[in-house]
Parts: C-alpha cells; sequence; structure tokens
C-alpha cells in the first residue's frame, strides 16, 4: 500500500494510492484528527490496508496537494556515512567506523512531494542526498537485531539536503546546516508492502536537472538497518512515526570538483527500487 497525507479543501486526510486514484482511508477509519501517526500508534496498518483493497477510489492526485507522509513525528534520526563508499570520500578518515553517526532533525526542515527546496539567503551551499527512510510502525527500546523488521511499518523517501558551510559553523555540530526550514523533502508516499523487497539491497539513485549523481544500493551500507534499529533503540524509544534516514551514497554536490550547489530552477529526484520517486524543484527563498 503507498500511504499518503494529503490537504484537499483546506482539510487533511490521509489515503491509499492505487492504480485508480486515492482511497480515502481518514474519514472511514475515524481517524482524520490523529492521521497517520494515530493509524500506526494504534496498530491499524493491516486494516487500513485491506480497506485500500476493498474499496474504490473516490480522488486522483490532481484532485489533492501532497503533504509529509508522517506530517508530525516525534523523531526524525538521520544517519551519517553509512555507505562505504562515501566512508571513504573523507581522505582523513576512512577507517571503517565502529558506531553509526547520528544527527537529528525537524520536521519544517523538510517539504513534501512536488514543493519546492529553498536556497537560504545566508548561503549558496545548498546540497541534495538521496535516502532511503524508515517508517516506524510499532514501539521499542533495546530492541534485538532479530527481531527489528518486525518494527518497520514501510519505507519512504528523502532528499536530507544540507546547507554545507553551516555544517561547519562549530567544532561537534552539524545540527545547523541539517535544519534550515524547506531545505529537504519526504515523500511521495509510505510503501507499506515489503515483500517483494530485499532490504539488504535496495537500490537508490539522485538525478539533477536528469543527470545522474548518486547510485547504489544498501548493500553498501556499514550498518544495514537492522543494526540501525537495535543501535537508535538503545538510548531512545522508537514510535510509531518514527523516520529513521539511513544515510546517502556517494555523489553530493560537495565532492564533485568545483562543487556542484543546487542553483534555482533544477529539480532533483531520488528513486528507491521498490517505493518510487520524490522530485522537487528548487527556488531561492523569498524574503518578503
Amino acid at each position: 500500500m503507498k500511504l499518503i497525507t494529503y490537504h484537499r479543501q483546506g482539510q487533511q486526510g490521509f489515503g491509499a494510492v492505487t492504480a485508480d486514484g486515492i482511497v480515502e482511508l481518514a474519514d472511514k477509519m475515524n481517524l482524520r484528527h490523529q492521521g497517520v501517526r494515530g493509524l500506526l500508534s494504534e496498530g491499524r496498518l493491516a486494516e487500513a490496508e485491506a480497506l485500500a483493497r476493498d474499496n474504490e477510489a473516490t480522488l486522483t492526485l490532481e484532485d489533492v496537494t501532497l503533504a509529509l507522509p508522517v506530517p508530525d513525528p516525534i523523531k526524525i534520526f538521520c544517519i551519517g556515512v553509512n555507505y562505504m563508499n562515501r566512508n571513504d570520500e573523507y581522505r582523513d578518515n576512512s577507517a571503517a567506523p565502529t558506531n553509526p553517526s547520528v544527527f537529528m532533525r525537524n520536521p519544517m526542515s523538510f517539504v513534501a512531494q512536488g514543493e519546492a527546496l529553498e536556497i537560504p539567503p545566508e548561503s549558496e551551499q545548498l546540497d541534495y542526498e538521496g535516502e532511503i527512510v524508515l517508517v516506524i510502525g510499532k514501539q521499542g527500546r533495546r530492541i534485538p537485531q532479530a527481531d527489528a523488521l518486525s518494527h518497520i511499518a514501510g519505507l519512504t523517501i528523502m532528499n536530507e539536503g544540507s546547507v554545507r558551510d553551516w555544517l561547519r559553523h562549530s567544532k561537534f555540530n552539524v545540527t545547523q546546516g541539517k535544519n534550515f526550514d524547506r531545505s529537504g523533502a519526504i515523500g511521495p508516499w509510505i510503501e507499506t508492502d515489503l515483500s517483494a523487497i530485499d532490504l539488504t539491497d535496495i537500490k537508490i539513485q539522485t538525478t539533477v536537472n536528469g543527470e545522474l549523481r548518486q547510485q547504489d544500493t544498501t548493500a553498501s551500507m556499514a550498518f544495514p538497518i537492522a543494526r540501525l534499529i537495535e543501535y537508535l533503540s538503545t538510548f531512545a524509544t522508537l514510535l510509531p512515526g518514527d523516520l529513521i534516514a539511513t544515510g546517502t551514497p556517494t555523489g553530493a554536490g560537495a565532492r564533485f570538483d568545483p562543487p556542484k550547489w543546487l542553483r534555482e530552477g533544477d529539480v532533483v529526484e531520488v528513486t528507491v527500487g521498490g517505493v518510487g520517486s520524490l522530485s522537487n524543484p528548487v527556488r531561492k527563498e523569498s524574503m518578503a
């Protein structure tokens, strides 16, 4: 099931994208005010999938404006330098890491499918980072790797946009450069059917204006998906609707000589095998 959150006629809803359009789910499940996070918190994903199969579509994608798939996550974890060939880009620290690098982002730093990423007036160094995102479906703490995959509700896609020069404003901190408003994107939906997806070998690609910039698979990860869930849940309770961005492959704009920063008018597309594509234009932030 492709689970979306959307806006229509001034109201937020959620539903499933099918071959025929959108099956509305929020009202059918009496969860309009709780949203997708409420759906996951109540453990009703299987019910939603059944409703999506058994009901006709009443909307099209043209009828709605897509929102972030989980508009109100409690936590957004991001994993840094998790693809081993990207670790090799860090020439002064190319030894294999022993534990994941982790930082946090806030929901306001992301836009939805089709919305514009914004270049802030404080920097010209907005960069792209295509990532596969885990959506947590079941609460857990100190989750062993053997049980980790049972805590995943589905996968979505992220452009974990970074303002590069602001990543270096202090010695031990990347928070500033990772949290500019509207600098990244998440969407377009959560793919909940993982039966045909090999989580150990998911292909990911990023293009800018159609030019291939990033391409790899999860087989290259230093820390596989199950290990990430085990590690993060050691210190934090994972909650339904929490997001885990699993890292980006080599090929971000900062690694070119000269760097290829995003410019107004660019279009960035991140494609994940079995999930879909996330596409966003780029513009300068309006100061009006």
